[in-house]
């Protein structure tokens, strides 16, 4: 059984078209949704709104994120590429964060102005909160046409961008009530109500923020290499394959669920060259399986390198 097998099991099944196709629709839908609500923002000059525009952008920021990795984070290697294509994807992300944390900290600035320096009067029609009623209903079928598909051809992306505009749907319902509020506030006359928009711009600038704190931590331990799984939890699947005497040195980066590479140091019972090969053939499929998707490369060690150092904590190596 020679190594020029590559039937490509270790690479993510390639369901790009759908993805694509999904991305589209639901980019074109949140753009839509974003310029609604930034365009009444503006004319009202709600600031709840326009943080909720912004939480909004990190949706079609996503799509867009979404569809560059589906263009070039294609998992297959090519040959300036041999690890794949993947960690563009990350990088983009880390841009829209930064974007995010400014924009972020635009609205709060504002908003404290005008907690300090008095609130101009808002004045809101019908008009304009029947829009985003409008408005409420795209994002409630993105969200969810999001996540059946993305369930249905297993698409990380779309699972977690659908994830994102569920809070997004939260966000503007919370931002319509104020508005509500704000619109109401003369009828009812209480103009404590017109505050309630500025105060809403913080928790949804909060909001942004989290978003783009959770596009960082979801992004960094990919670019800066970080372990993808326990070395032990490595080390018990690998020595449950008949034959493999030790496994030491082992090292895994990546990202789980989307891809991981797997490497390690391996001493087997057999005492020809093909056999440990075979045995070591069983240990990559085992693991491809068990850490799918994954690339996994095994160096077959001799008797006496065994050793007990599962991972690198500093060890002092032969």
């Amino acid at each position: 059984m020679s190594e020029h097998h590559h039937d490509h099991h270790h690479l993510p099944p390639d369901n790009r078209k759908e993805v694509r196709r999904v991305l589209w629709l639901t980019l074109w839908l949140n753009l839509i949704v974003m310029f609604l609500k930034a365009i009444i923002g503006f004319i009202t000059g709600s600031l709840s709104l326009q943080a909720d525009a912004l939480h909004s952008f990190t949706d079609s920021a996503n799509n867009v994120l979404g569809l560059f990795a589906n263009q070039f984070s294609s998992p297959e290697p090519d040959k300036d590429h041999p690890y794949g294509h993947q960690k563009f994807e990350a990088i983009g992300a880390l841009g829209i964060a930064m974007f995010l944390g400014i924009a972020c900290f635009e609205i709060l600035q504002g908003a404290i102005a005008k907690l300090f320096l008095g609130q101009s009067e808002m004045n809101i029609s019908l008009g304009e909160l029947s829009w985003l009623i409008v408005v409420l209903g795209i994002n409630i079928f993105v969200a969810f046409y999001e996540r059946n598909i993305g369930i249905k051809v297993n698409s990380p992306i779309l699972i977690a961008d659908a994830k994102h505009t569920m809070s997004d749907i939260w966000v503007t319902i919370l931002v319509m009530f104020g508005l509500l509020g704000v619109w109401q506030a003369k009828v009812w006359g209480i103009p404590q109500l017109q505050l309630l928009d500025v105060l809403l711009a913080f928790p949804v600038a909060a909001l942004v923020f989290h978003s783009a704190w959770e596009v960082l931590t979801d992004n960094l331990p990919w670019l800066v290499d970080e372990a993808a799984i326990a070395p032990e939890a490595i080390h018990r699947q690998v020595m449950t394959i008949s034959g493999v005497i030790n496994c030491h040195d082992i090292a895994s980066r990546g990202l789980l669920g989307r891809q991981v590479f797997i490497e390690m140091h391996l001493i087997t019972n057999a005492e020809k060259v093909s056999t440990a090969h075979a045995i070591t053939e069983q240990v990559e499929a085992h693991l491809q399986q068990v850490f799918a998707p994954a690339r996994v490369m095994v160096h077959v060690e001799p008797r006496d390198y065994e050793s007990d150092h599962i991972s690198f904590e500093g060890t002092d190596h032969h």
